[in-house]
């Protein structure tokens, strides 16, 4: 790369992100509101999710309050509902607060039906802003490359995890990677899409062998 070319691409990097003491302590109370669970069908505990989310959101250009926002992304869903959502809103400000309203897709207990859920999540992500796309597309990234790594250990079992089954899951990725590209595709987007694009080509496999069509 010439000198120039050099300079060019340096003055285009953007700055680091500095993660203060908001980081931490969105770390310490995800991990406290989250204590005691789990991934589903594993020991792996719950944070690491969140944690995988985080590190996918700044990989990919988001700032602090998004970082925060990826940490506490399953919060209000899983520990409280709307009154968790307004403890998000006092301890990390509004913005944090909605982006994470704008990845929750359930605020009772018990929950509504799965597919009703998924299709008013659909929907709502049409109206999103950028920055909550993006925290979005993030945690389904994660999401849908730990479900790859479990398929290649256990295979087609790994659909009764699911309340969807293996149809209606992959009909979800599905939907939202093409929700996703309804606006203008980037990288992240695209690492999205070719994760799906994999988990659907293994279960057409796994199909394909069940009904002996490679025989």
């Amino acid at each position: 790369m010439k000198l120039k070319q050099l300079k060019g691409s340096v003055a285009k990097r953007k700055s680091a992100v500095k993660l203060g003491p908001r980081f931490r302590r969105a770390f310490l109370f995800a991990a406290d509101k989250h204590s005691g669970q789990t991934r589903k069908a594993s020991s792996v505990p719950y944070i690491a999710h969140l944690l995988g989310v985080a590190s996918l959101v700044l990989e990919f250009g988001g700032d602090e309050d998004m970082a925060i926002a990826a940490l506490l992304h399953d919060v209000v869903e899983d520990c409280g509902g709307v009154p968790m959502l307004k403890e998000v809103g006092r301890r990390f400000g509004p913005r944090v607060a909605k982006i994470v309203d704008g990845c929750t897709d359930s605020y009772t207990d018990p929950k509504p039906a799965w597919r009703e859920r998924k299709e008013t999540y659909l929907r709502h992500l049409k109206k999103a802003d950028g920055e909550t796309r993006l925290v979005s597309a993030a945690d389904k990234l994660n999401n849908v490359r730990s479900i790859l790594s479990d398929y290649r250990e256990v295979g087609e079992s790994i659909w009764a995890r699911f309340n969807g089954g293996r149809e209606g899951t992959l009909w979800y990725y599905r939907s939202l990677v093409e929700e996703f590209l309804q606006h203008k595709s980037n990288r992240l987007i695209r690492e999205l899409e070719l994760a799906v694009q994999e988990l659907e080509a293994n279960a057409r496999l796994a199909r394909s062998y069940s009904s002996g069509e490679m025989n």
